[in-house]
């Protein structure tokens, strides 16, 4: 029976990186992992076969409507979706492919199957061949989550279909019903707008991305809108039903009158739930919350000494660079370190275009905890770079607290909002005032001037180019 000083169950961003740092601080580390490639949900179904789809559907977008203002002539345009599906899979599997590289360079054992623990320090993983049991002193456990849904709106995975299946279909959709207005539902429903699909969003709020900051919500409404979405706030679904080459969702709208929605596609996407499925918790006494949540304390530990919970299967936001974060963190403690995450500055992004992005608080939060505070605004259009790139939808928004003049949040719908928003991320992290942020010269022409305006503006109400 082989012996591990840290064994990783799941693969994902949390799992594979908490790995190699185990490794890397001199610990014989194995990894778990119940399907054949490694990734976990973000590399195989999640973050980066939607980026390459995304990217893909942006490149015939411009093809279709901007191109010929630049004065590119491209002729007759078509989709070659199976293509467009390849190239996709390509992606992931050079991905892939890049994690399998990096066990081996950091001499990380995997074994391939179901890993459950058999009792606090032994853990049986039942594969394709016969059952293998290790024994291990600390375990991290970070197998993620799965696509939620409610009663009434179970997937088929052929008309009604999750995020998985929306990454690998045989055609494009005509009619795509999205019952969900977050991240996931408005990711892929782009990629189907911009390849011709006419997008119907049910949303039970009355916004969508309700949990961010209500302005961005309002500014990517009025840009997708342009990409020709429907959106029906304040319903609740009541039924999905598959009717065979169509789907039929019947819901309540406000005024609790029952609404029927035709679609040949409906993608169920309203969150994601925690998986701990077969692990074997109960034999350790391992507890989980009423929300399916393993429960941690401030260092990821559980409440069975020496085994820790990482990413979406604990509580807060399931973000893949927030597994990725708690991995390290959790590795640098099992080695004696004391490192450090700072939950309040964890970006949060929705992959659309444009993206939005935002760090800190929202102003419906600063508000509610009552602290005087500034806005400042600066609108993407007004920027050089944006009317050369024909990238103007957007706006960027500082919000500052009134007395100090530190930076409490920062909330951006704008072209590359993605990479934009760490300048923000490191400015608050030191803790910076929006005065910081506006006297730091920002090179002309980019998106980030809008950065430096909106700082101004949360400063002193001086913007200077509106």
């Amino acid at each position: 029976m082989s012996k591990y000083d840290v064994t990783i169950i799941g693969s994902g961003p949390g799992g594979y990186v908490a790995a190699i740092r185990c490794a890397q601080l001199g610990m014989k580390t194995a990894i778990i992992e119940k399907y054949a490639t490694l990734g976990g949900t973000c590399l195989n179904v999640g973050c980066i076969p939607s980026k390459a789809l995304l990217d893909s559907s942006h490149h015939y977008h411009d093809a279709a409507h901007t191109f010929e203002k630049h004065g590119i002539s491209t002729g007759k345009l078509s989709v070659d979706f199976g293509k467009m599906i390849e190239r996709k899979n390509d992606v992931v599997n050079q991905t892939c492919d890049g994690i399998q590289f990096l066990m081996d360079k950091n001499k990380i054992d995997v074994y391939e199957g179901l890993g459950s623990f058999s009792d606090r320090n032994t853990i049986t993983i039942v594969g394709k061949d016969k059952p293998v049991a290790i024994t291990t002193d600390k375990v991290i456990i970070a197998t993620g989550s799965k696509p939620n849904f409610f009663p009434g709106m179970e997937p088929d995975k052929k008309r009604i279909i999750t995020s998985t299946e929306a990454l690998s279909l045989t055609e494009i959709p005509k009619n795509l019903i999205v019952i969900g207005g977050g991240v996931i539902g408005l990711e892929l429903g782009s990629v189907y707008a911009r390849l011709g699909s006419a997008v119907t969003v049910i949303e039970f709020a009355d916004s969508i991305i309700p949990t961010m900051d209500k302005t961005m919500g309002k500014e990517l409404q009025k840009a997708l809108k342009k990409e020709g979405f429907k959106f029906n706030f304040k319903h609740a679904v009541q039924k999905v039903e598959n009717k065979g080459k169509k789907v039929i969702v019947t819901a309540k709208n406000k005024k609790d009158q029952e609404v029927a929605f035709e679609g040949d596609y409906c993608l169920v996407s309203v969150g994601r739930k925690p998986y701990t499925t077969g692990l074997g918790l109960e034999k350790i006494g391992l507890k989980v919350n009423d929300k399916g949540q393993i429960e941690t304390n401030n260092h990821k530990e559980t409440n069975v000494s020496g085994i820790y919970a990482i990413g979406d299967v604990t509580a807060g936001a399931m973000l893949a660079h927030k597994a990725e974060e708690e991995g390290v963190f959790v590795a640098e403690t099992i080695a004696g370190q004391t490192p450090h995450i700072n939950y309040d500055l964890i970006p949060g992004v929705v992959y659309t275009w444009p993206e939005v992005a935002a760090v800190g608080k929202t102003e419906e939060e600063v508000k509610e905890a009552g602290t005087e505070y500034k806005v400042g605004q600066f609108p993407i259009r007004a920027l050089g770079r944006a009317r050369a790139s024909m990238d103007i939808m957007g706006v960027i928004k500082i919000i500052s607290n009134k007395k100090t003049d530190e930076v409490l949040g920062v909330h951006m719908v704008a072209p590359r909002a993605a990479d934009l928003i760490m300048e923000a991320v490191v400015a608050m992290e030191y803790r910076a005032s929006s005065e910081d942020i506006a006297r730091i010269c920002h090179p002309h022409p980019t998106y980030s001037e809008g950065v430096k305006e909106a700082a101004l503006a949360a400063w002193n109400d001086n913007a200077l180019h509106i």
